[in-house]
């Protein structure tokens, strides 16, 4: 057979299998995930031999998780993973190293396995899938929760620790080490990090500007795409993991005008390929290992993956997470991870452990990674109702709207809006992306959709191409400034109105541009100083001016700290002159107004007092 008959057939069984088995899974109700890797099962070399090279249908495939890392990266700023540094490098190394050590201590006290066999074991079994946990967590719209950036942090963290683990499995062979040391390898390490954020920074923006102009969406494509895989092809020839450098290319373009336009275009390349990875995972489960010694490879399945999730769970409960987000956390971690296989054929290449035993452990990780999506779904049924109240499935707005007004958020500040809009017989679009909040709403009969108005698609859905204004009434903020700034590059022609939940977030929204920014209490919180007033006896009148004046002072000072906001001394500085100003201002309107009543009031008495007869002469 030729060269482009065999990819032909490739190509062929692969899409097969996939549009059979997926869409069966998901029925079932066990996930996309399920059925890649049951599909990987069927067609691998150890059940109908469909595809027998499986080494390099893994390696092609894993570019499917070096775009997923990718993307994620494209979803973080430098402020934001700065921010994260604490749970990545905190959390996340007391759930590797942790796990780490109990299994290995495990295995040698109890089972008495070599430590050196324990250990290269345990560093493998440690690390989870981050390809499985990202796809459920994105799938069931986690990333936004406490859990789910906790589970993110964690998962970045394992990607990092790739690398000192592979460095320490040669110490702990008897094969000798290259260059007789690691600072080397640290150093390289450290070179291409940040030749990787120079690149993306000095000649990727200005590349991308260029290719911009010349509008052609497929050249655009090609570059995201060229940019993806060169960063990957240089991480893995410089001994590195191509989804670390995905990840940090997706970083240094986190904040670029093109973000959104990057993943609109990787996307479909990501799925395809994340499909096909799983599928290649499916097709090294070596069942002949499984035949032959079922017992251990069960054994050390339940083995890790039970210490996995109860020292997980316990990890999760010293982070404070949510109680209903804990079995959910603690399964998508327990299981095996991809980056596993590394670990164990370097193993074997460093005579920590013989093929026998990589094949053992492989296939139990294998099992791990096909088991999870069926415990998901026990978890759904039987753990999760006893926790919490799961709220109502929807499905997500489909049909093109038409509005001239889109609110984003239907929370009490949201509604309030649309309530006085639809008064006015006003036509409003509103998503929310809470689905329990989208059908209560429904009932009294509010015209609400579910979806997460941070997509570019669901925007384009809700009408935002023809709509003239767009309302911001989100509660989280790094949520409502990813919809400001989508907004801003995608629909040029609406006018932003944003809620705002603080001073600080105010700030934020003005340095995007937002003229008409409002402060969620501000009105409110000056009502009721103006109740207090009447209370006290000021009438009605004055208790008006009073906070008029207050308001107009609070906005101007605002305006003028706007430009320093960030420096803390300079805003220090124009606090205490405002205070003194807003004193001093009060104090000459009761002044003012001290002696505007006592003129009144000699006005008055004059105009009681008659006037005194005119004289005989006076005529």
């Amino acid at each position: 057979m030729d060269h482009t008959a065999s990819w032909m057939l490739f190509s062929l069984v692969f899409l097969g299998a996939a549009v059979i088995a997926v869409p069966i899974f998901a029925r079932l109700g066990l996930g996309s995930i399920m059925g890649y890797l049951a599909a990987g099962i069927v067609i691998g070399p150890h059940a109908l031999a469909l595809v027998g090279d499986v080494e390099d249908t893994l390696h092609f495939a894993e570019f499917g998780v070096v775009m997923m890392l990718f993307l994620v990266g494209l979803e973080l700023d430098p402020r934001r993973l700065w921010a994260m540094r604490r749970p990545i490098f905190g959390w996340g190394s007391i759930q590797v190293v942790g796990c780490a050590v109990v299994i290995a201590s495990a295995a040698t006290l109890i089972f008495g396995v070599r430590w050196q066999i324990s250990l290269a074991a345990a560093l493998g079994l440690a690390l989870s899938s981050t390809a499985s946990a990202l796809q459920v967590m994105q799938e069931r719209n986690l990333m936004r929760t406490t859990s789910g950036e906790a589970g993110f942090a964690i998962l970045l963290f394992q990607d990092v620790a790739a690398i000192p683990i592979l460095a320490l499995l040669p110490l702990l062979g008897s094969a000798p080490t290259q260059n007789g040391d690691g600072w080397w390898e640290a150093l390289r390490a450290v070179a291409a990090v940040v030749a990787i954020l120079v690149s993306g920074r000095l000649l990727l923006k200005p590349l991308l500007r260029w290719i911009a102009r010349s509008r052609t969406q497929e050249m655009f494509t090609a570059t995201a795409l060229l940019f993806v895989v060169g960063v990957s092809a240089f991480m893995s020839a410089v001994g590195l993991s191509m989804a670390l450098g995905a990840f940090l290319a997706g970083v240094v373009l986190a904040d670029s005008e093109y973000r959104h336009e990057l993943e609109t275009d990787i996307e479909p390349f990501k799925g395809l390929l994340l499909g096909l990875f799983f599928m290649a995972v499916g097709m090294s489960l070596d069942l002949q290992v499984l035949l032959a010694a079922p017992l251990k490879v069960l054994g050390i399945l339940a083995g890790f993956m039970l210490t996995k999730m109860v020292f997980i769970t316990l990890l999760a409960r010293v982070m404070r997470l949510p109680r209903e987000e804990r079995p959910i956390f603690a399964l998508l971690l327990a299981q095996g991870g991809e980056f596993a296989f590394v670990v164990f054929q370097t193993a074997v290449g460093v005579h920590v452990f013989p093929q026998a035993t990589a094949s053992l452990l492989t296939g139990a990780v294998v099992l791990s990674m096909l088991l999870t999506p069926v415990l998901l779904l026990l978890v759904d049924r039987l753990v999760l109702p006893r926790l919490a109240r799961p709220p109502g499935s929807l499905e997500e707005l489909s049909e093109q709207q038409s509005a001239s007004v889109i609110i984003a958020g239907f929370g009490r500040y949201g509604q309030i809006v649309g309530r006085t809009l639809l008064a006015n017989g006003l036509k409003v679009t509103v998503l929310d992306h809470d689905a329990e909040l989208v059908q209560q709403t429904r009932r009294f009969d509010y015209r609400t959709f579910y979806g997460d108005a941070t997509r570019l698609d669901l925007l384009r859905t809700a009408g935002a191409a023809t709509a003239k204004v767009l309302v911001v009434a989100v509660d989280d903020t790094e949520q409502a400034l990813k919809i400001i700034e989508l907004a801003q590059e995608q629909f040029p022609q609406l006018q932003i109105v944003a809620r705002a939940r603080d001073v600080t977030q105010w700030h934020e929204i003005r340095d995007r541009g937002v003229s008409y920014v409002q402060r969620e209490v501000f009105e409110s919180s000056l009502r009721s100083a103006r109740d207090v007033m009447q209370a006290l006896g000021m009438d009605d009148e004055e208790a008006d001016d009073r906070v008029r004046s207050f308001r107009e002072h609070n906005l101007r000072h605002l305006e003028l700290t706007h430009p320093v906001y960030r420096d803390e001394e300079a805003v220090l500085a124009l606090n205490r002159r405002g205070r003194r100003e807003l004193q001093d201002q009060m104090a000459a309107d009761r002044s003012t107004r001290v002696a505007n009543a006592a003129k009144e009031k000699t006005e008055d008495t004059a105009e009681k007092v008659p006037s005194p007869p005119p004289t005989q002469g006076a005529a």
